[in-house]
């Protein structure tokens, strides 16, 4: 297989929604009994994470249509639907109106969130460092490398990841800090792995599904990530990603690769998940309904929609009384996992 990575996702999701479409489509009435049965059954017939969320949709169902009632005002009915797309438990899935958008936070907010920029950017970088294509990077104590990485929806160039690599020549290793990272552009997560491998790997695989039943799934399709071109700056040196939970979606992917190469620990709390490609349907009144549809796993076969851990023994949080007096213990942490060189 020699097409890219986003190809082969794009072609894969392109296939699972063609199947996806021939499903028996059925027409809703414009009331709100219709609207709640159109949005209950596109997501009944989508969503790919029922069995891993334990949610029994059929009782979803008769709960929160016994709550219906034909007066109800949109926002009153908007704040149902939204309520009954939380019990997935899932940050992937929205509710779109013109007045509202439905999230679920709870998948980050009932956590730590072990990060402080403020924090980092005083007592570490003293607001000494550069910046290019999204990333914020500089040499810390120790002559340890850092870069920070608050999203995967800056776009990576390669001129600028030769920029930074060829800065920390010297370095002892490297942390890349995605705390808080909440995703973005899968293109860039092979971008980025890239600089780390020196041959074409596994990185995971997906599937699509291909019928409404809750386990009609495809077999995992494949896809991998091939080292950058030569010439390119490539780094075999330590390395540490720093975590925390709000590590979202495409952020998430990248620790699911970056997990298994050589050389690299992952540092501080388990990632916040949301490994589903997303899939976006209409109900009758106009709303949008997004939500998972394709499980991404990762090259161990495993699921990492409810997040990956850190490496063994690498699980530290963000002291709130030591942050206080300017000391951020997960990245002093990573910094010392560099240092001790275990590896």
């Amino acid at each position: 297989m020699s097409m890219g990575y986003l190809k082969n996702i794009l072609a894969i999701f392109s296939f699972g929604f063609l199947m996806s479409a021939c499903h028996h489509i059925e027409e809703w009435n414009q009331d709100i009994e219709g609207n709640f049965n159109a949005l209950w059954t596109v997501v009944d017939e989508h969503y790919c994470f029922f069995e891993e969320k334990g949610v029994d949709w059929n009782e979803v169902y008769t709960r929160y249509h016994a709550r219906l009632a034909d007066d109800m005002k949109a926002l009153e009915f908007f704040n149902l639907c939204a309520q009954m797309l939380d019990e997935l438990e899932d940050g992937h899935v929205n509710l779109s109106s013109s007045f509202k958008t439905s999230y679920y936070r709870k998948w980050w907010s009932d956590y730590p969130q072990n990060f402080d920029q403020r924090l980092i950017e005083q007592y570490y970088l003293r607001f000494d460092y550069s910046s290019v294509g999204g990333m914020d990077y500089a040499v810390l104590r120790d002559n340890v490398g850092y870069i920070r990485y608050p999203s995967f929806s800056y776009p990576v160039g390669e001129s600028a990841l030769d920029a930074i690599l060829n800065q920390f020549a010297l370095c002892k290793g490297v942390i890349i800090d995605i705390r808080d990272n909440g995703g973005g552009e899968m293109t860039n997560v092979e971008t980025i792995v890239s600089r780390f491998i020196s041959e074409r790997i596994l990185a995971g695989s997906i599937c699509h599904k291909t019928g409404p039943g809750h386990n009609d799934f495809s077999e995992p399709y494949p896809y991998y990530f091939n080292p950058a071109e030569t010439g390119r700056t490539k780094w075999i040196k330590p390395v540490v990603v720093l975590t925390n939970r709000s590590t979202f979606s495409a952020a998430n992917n990248f620790v699911s690769v970056m997990q298994y190469l050589p050389n690299v620990k992952i540092v501080g709390a388990t990632t916040g998940g949301g490994s589903g490609m997303p899939f976006s349907s209409e109900i009758p009144c106009g709303w949008g309904v997004r939500m998972s549809a394709c499980p991404v796993f990762d090259a161990q076969g495993l699921p990492t929609e409810n997040g990956v851990n850190p490496s063994p023994g690498c699980e530290v949080d963000l002291d709130p009384v030591l942050a206080l007096a300017g000391v951020d213990t997960m990245l002093d942490f990573a910094v010392e996992t560099i240092l001790n060189g275990n590896f």
